[in-house]
This record gives structure tokens, sequence and C-alpha cells, in this order.
């Protein structure tokens, strides 16, 4: 993959910066990045879970935040990576070079599971870690505040931001496929003042897989990344961010590994289905700006516009499994060259005040938010073919730029939302809220429209200072689109909108003088008008898409977050699903995809002195099906991963030196996805990194 003109001159324009920065501000005291400090794994407020900066004890709800200094310590290059540090949390499929989840059970959707700042972003690509300060796992519905949500929760990615302190960065890590990642970031004070701050990241990465093409070759993937922030104030009452941030990713289509009937892989662990000339090609851009006004006292304005503009490219080979010949080792393609391009402008403005009715007080939000969504395909389909396992053939000869347009259905979604934290007494708080929203379609038709109205109670009992219990009832609601997949009997069905009802009781504790907190959650989340894809045993068609049936998901979850010791540091959760299709034509009383009965995670740092620190993870999924059936199952799996960390301070920067091992003991699982694409666990693999702050 080549550079874009806009990545060159980002990537020029911010040594350039680099260079001024160490020469102009060379006297000057810099920022300091280390691992080390009473509160590196434990967050205190999460601003996706009621749209602002309120304590998550102060919040009726499961929050779990990964902070920047453990996507740090893992060398975290994805965000499926990243979210391995939540239980409740699931991964699905991998393949065409993206990442698929579940949250409690259900899963997200890459139109609306995801928030960037707050803001709804389209997510068929990997996301970029390197630009996050923390993520946030906002679980259970939040279709109040956010709009369309899935209800199991959302994913909230909150970007770094500029400082005042001016700093440089510089990183690059290795793995032992042959892999690199170079990483800067830079950003501090424009001017004397620092009344004018910007931030720049910029990264490289050239990925060696571990899976093979049958002709021998490694499914690559070359990806940049360049982000730009300027921020500004505009003397004490309003301060306004501009943001642009591009991603440029190409791979080899690797759809994942295929099961028999019994759950055995067919082939090696690392067969690739698909053939060496199948690509995916994808550009992401973002841009806008979020501004904040202090109108008063206790009175602030919030508002913010992003547009996401996303290309993507994909010379598929579509391997088909069901064609698969176990006694010839033959199977079918079906070639298609494709372009999709998917304009995302999101737009919200948010009222917060504080305010006391005689002893009692409040923390008012009342707001707007919306989304208009368009979209546009191109598509020229190939002859299909039957091909021999390790006789790969050559590309066949197609262009999608003689495909005749497909035009997806514009909509603008949009709502208005009213939220109140109510301060009873020292013991007691409720929060209230209810939002309105419309979804309007670009048809003649007008039945093609909805609107709902959607309600969030809750209720918060503190004991004493440090303990809170909370109840909840929150509800969901899912906008849906048309199904698009020539391959679905189905295509272009207009589908209804999805919803659902969620209760909760849980506690929090925040123990060692607020330095490691706990949460224990029950849940019970009832979804209806559920989508679901059959596989289908037709000629013409793989698929069926329809819209049926309830599905209830309950269980418990516990975390711990924080410092335990001088230094001991930990991030650990468990959760216990009890998920099944409650009301469904042909799946009643059995169990969703990917829906492990029990799961857990933990990771931990252990101080031996100021510059040297060791860390032990571990992950456990249980055992999962791979088919709505139920008749296809994946064992459950362990896997540990080790880390040590060395700081070595030079006269001129900070050197962080790091070794990870992943899959220490080299366990062999499946990961996420149906029978027919499956991820493959990863043997144990090396990774080192090494950082200089300057």
């Amino acid at each position: 993959m080549k550079l874009s003109p806009i990545a060159m001159a980002m990537l020029m324009a911010s040594a350039g910066v680099v260079a001024a920065e160490q020469d102009q501000y060379k006297d000057v005291e810099r920022i300091e990045v280390t691992a080390s400090g009473f509160n590196d794994y434990k967050n205190g407020s999460a601003s996706g879970a009621l749209r602002g900066d309120i304590s998550l004890m102060d919040t009726p709800q499961s929050v779990a935040v990964i902070p920047e200094i453990v996507i740090d310590e893992q060398l975290a290059t994805n965000l499926g990576k990243v979210l391995t540090n939540d239980s409740s949390v699931t991964a699905g499929s991998e393949k065409w070079n993206r990442q698929q989840f579940s949250l409690r059970g259900f899963p997200l959707n890459t139109g609306t599971g995801y928030l960037k700042d707050g803001q709804q972003v389209w997510s068929h690509y990997m996301h970029p870690v390197e630009i996050l300060e923390r993520v946030e796992v906002v679980k259970g519905p939040s279709s109040m505040l956010y709009g369309q949500s899935a209800p199991g929760g959302l994913i909230n990615m909150v970007t770094k931001k500029p400082t005042v302190e001016r700093f440089a960065e510089v990183a690059a890590d290795f793995d032992d496929q042959g892999s690199m990642r170079y990483q800067l970031d830079v950003g501090g004070a424009l001017n004397e003042e620092g009344t004018l701050r910007g931030r720049t990241v910029l990264v490289k990465q050239d990925e060696k897989m571990w899976r093979e093409y049958q002709n021998g070759e490694q499914n690559e993937r070359d990806r940049f990344l360049g982000s730009v922030q300027l921020e500004g104030d505009i003397s004490d009452w309003a301060t306004i961010n501009v943001h642009y941030d591009r991603t440029e990713d190409e791979a080899g289509i690797d759809v994942g590994g295929w099961l028999d009937a019994d759950g055995n892989l067919i082939g090696g662990e690392d067969q690739v289905w698909d053939q060496p000339w199948a690509k995916i090609d994808v550009t992401a851009e973002n841009y806008g700006f979020d501004a904040s006004f202090f109108l008063a006292d206790n009175l602030t304005l919030k508002t913010g516009y992003n547009h996401q503009k996303f290309e993507r490219h994909r010379f598929d080979s579509a391997a088909q499994y069901k064609t698969y010949d176990a006694q010839t080792g033959t199977y079918d393609i079906k070639p298609f060259d494709r372009h999709d391009d998917w304009q995302l402008k999101t737009f919200y403005a948010d009222f917060t005040a504080e305010l006391s009715t005689g002893e009692i007080e409040h923390q008012v939000l009342f707001g707007a938010n919306g989304l208009d969504y368009s979209y546009t395909q191109l598509r020229e389909k190939g002859a299909t073919q039957t091909v021999t396992n390790g006789s790969p053939v050559a590309a066949p000869d197609l262009d999608y730029n003689t495909a005749t347009p497909y035009e997806g259905t514009p909509y603008l979604y949009y709502g208005v939302y009213l939220q109140d934290l109510i301060t009873i007494n020292e013991q007691w708080k409720v929060l209230v809220g209810v939002r309105y929203d419309e979804l309007d379609k670009d048809t003649d038709n007008s039945s093609d429209d909805s609107d709902s109205v959607l309600p969030r109670f809750g209720v918060i009992y503190q004991p004493i200072d440090n303990v809170s219990i909370y109840a909840n009832y929150s509800e969901s609601f899912e906008p849906q689109g048309q199904v698009n997949n020539e391959d679905d009997r189905n295509d272009g069905m207009d589908l209804d909108p999805v919803t659902a009802k969620a209760y909760e009781l849980g506690a929090k504790a925040e123990l060692f003088n607020g330095h490691l907190m706990l949460t224990g959650a029950y849940f019970d989340i009832t979804k209806e008008d559920i989508i679901l894809t059959h596989k289908i045993d037709d000629p013409n068609y793989t698929d069926e898409t329809r819209q049926d049936g309830e599905q209830q998901h309950k269980g418990f979850e516990l975390s711990a977050q924080g410092r335990a010791t001088d230094s001991l540091f930990v991030s650990a959760s468990a959760m216990y699903l009890d998920a099944e299709y409650t009301k469904h034509t042909s799946l009643q009383g059995n169990r969703p995809i990917d829906a492990p009965e029990w799961s857990a995670n933990a990771w931990t740092r252990y101080e031996l002195n100021d510059d040297l620190a060791l860390n032990l993870g571990a992950i456990y999924v249980g055992e999962r099906f791979a088919d709505t059936a139920n008749t296809i199952t994946k064992d459950g799996y362990v896997r540990f991963d080790l880390g040590a960390s060395y700081k070595l301070p030079t006269k001129h920067a900070d050197i962080d030196i790091r070794f990870n091992v992943e899959n220490l003991f080299d366990e062999d699982y499946l990961g996420g996805g149906d029978y027919d694409e499956v991820a493959i666990g990863e043997d144990r693999n090396f990774n080192l990194s090494i950082t200089a702050a300057f």
C-alpha cells in the first residue's frame, strides 16, 4: 500500500514539529510517560455512561474502563486485544480484516454499537487504538442517551487530547513473525500562554499474520494512521477542539477456519481458504469539532460534529464452505470486485446544569443528537469456480467500475433527551430520564419511518461514602435498514426496529483509600424482533435473514480494578451468562452463538522497583456453540500471557523496554465466529517494544 499525499504531508509536518519542539523547548519541563502511579488501572468516571464526567459511584449502571496504561502494557494493536480486559465482551468473527464482538451475549452492530468520543462511528474496520486514552464498556441499553444502541451495551472509544506540557514520544515494536509497528506521539502548547494546544499521532504498521495462503505466502497487513488535534481556549468561557484522523488499511482476506459437524478444524490451523489475490483495502477519515461553552457558574453547553467518510474496496474470492468435498479437497469460490462508500454525519448538543430545589440537588442534562447516513455500492460478480485445496487459481478479470451503482436508503436519525440525577440526601440518589427520537428514511413510503419514546430510571443507595448499591431499568431501540447480501434469499428486505428491555441490580465499593474499585451486577435483558441469518441449502443462495422471536439473557458480573498493594495493580473480571432464545419459530430453547456460560480475565502488574515491573495475564472463555442449532461446539480454553518492562533513564530521554509473551503455554483454541468463519487462536508468540519519551 502506498501512502496517500495527505498521509505523506502529515508525516513530514509532524517530523518537522518534533525537530522544532526539541530545539525550541529543550529547557522546558516535559511530560514523563511512566508505568507507575496509584490509580493507573482505575478510572473514577466514564463519560459514555451518563454523557458527562459523573463519578462511577454515582452511576447506576455497570461500566468497565480500560485505561491507556493497560493498552500500552499489552502492546495492543487492535480493539480486540483491548476488549479482552472485560469478560462481558466476547469476540466474534475476524473475517474481512475487521473484528466483531458481543456484549453480555448480544452482538454489537457495526453501525450502532461503537462510539468515538460519544459519537457513533462505522466499524467495518480495525479501529486504531494508538490514539485512545481509554476504552469505556458501557453495559446495558443506552438508547436513552445515544439513540441507536444494542441491548448488551456499547463501546465508547475516548481519544487522547492535547496537553499544555510539551512532549514527544517515539516507539517501535516487533514480533516473532516479522511484524513491525512505528509510532510517534508529539504535542503540547503552541503558544507561551498555553491557550492553543496541539497533538499529532502517526503510526506505520507492517503486520505479518501467522496463517498462510495455499501457495505458502503469509497474509500481510499494511496500515497507516495519522491523527491531528488542535485545541484552543477562548478567554475563560469556551474551549474548542478540532480533530482529523485518517486510517489507510490494506490486508489479505482470511475468512477464518472451517469446522466439521463434530467441531473439529478442517485442514491445518494455519489453513487460509481464501485465494492469495483476495484483498481488502479500507480508507477511513473522521473530521469535526467539539466545543464547550461555560455559560454560567453551573451551566455548560457542549456541542460537536463528526463526519466519517468510509471507503472499502474488497476483491474477494468468497470461498464457499458448503461446497467443500473432504474426499477430493475441492470447493467453490464466487469471486467479486466490490467498492463500498459509507457517509456518517453525527452531531450533538448537551446543556448541563447543577441546581437546587430546597435541600435537593439536581444534575440536569438536556440535549439532542443525530445521525445523517448514506451508502453507495459498486459490485461486479465473477463466475463460480471449483478449486482444489492447495492449488490456488489466478485472479479473475473484474472491475467494479463497470458495475451499476447501488444506492442504499439514506436516513436521518435524531432525538432529544432529558436526564436528571437527583441527590435527595447523603444516602439516596435517583436518576430519571426520557428520550424521544425519530427515524426518517428518504423513501416515498412514510411507513418506513418510525419514532419511539425511551425511558430510563435508576436508584442509588450509599450506606457509607465508599459503597453504592443501585438498581436501574432501561430500554434500547435499534432502527434497521435493509438486508444487504446478494447471497441472501431476502436481499433488499426492509427490517423493522429491534427493541429490548433491561433490569440491573448492582453494587460498587472503593477500597484502600479509593485505589481499588470492586463492582458486582446482576442483569436481565429481553430482546424482541430479533434478526437472525440462517444457513440454507439452496443452489442460488447461502443465507436467509429472518426477523422473529425473542431472546433473554440473564447473568451476573464481578470486577476489580486498581491498586491492591503498594506494588500490585490488578484489572480482573468474570461473567456468568444464561442466554437462550425464549420465543422463536425454530430456535426456541437454543443458546446464541459465541455466548459462553462462564468467562473471566485478569491482568496484573507487580513493581519490583521503580524501574522494573512484571505482568501476568489470564483469559478464560467457556464452551460455546458455533451454530444456532447448537450442534457444533467450541471447547473452552485458558490462555496465559506474561510481560516485563524495564525503564532506562538517559540524559536526553526515558527509555522503556518491554517484552511480552502471548499464549505462554501454547494453548490450542478457537476464537469467535460461526463454524464456517471461526477465528483461530494464535500459537505462542513474542513481542518486543522500545519507547523513548522526551
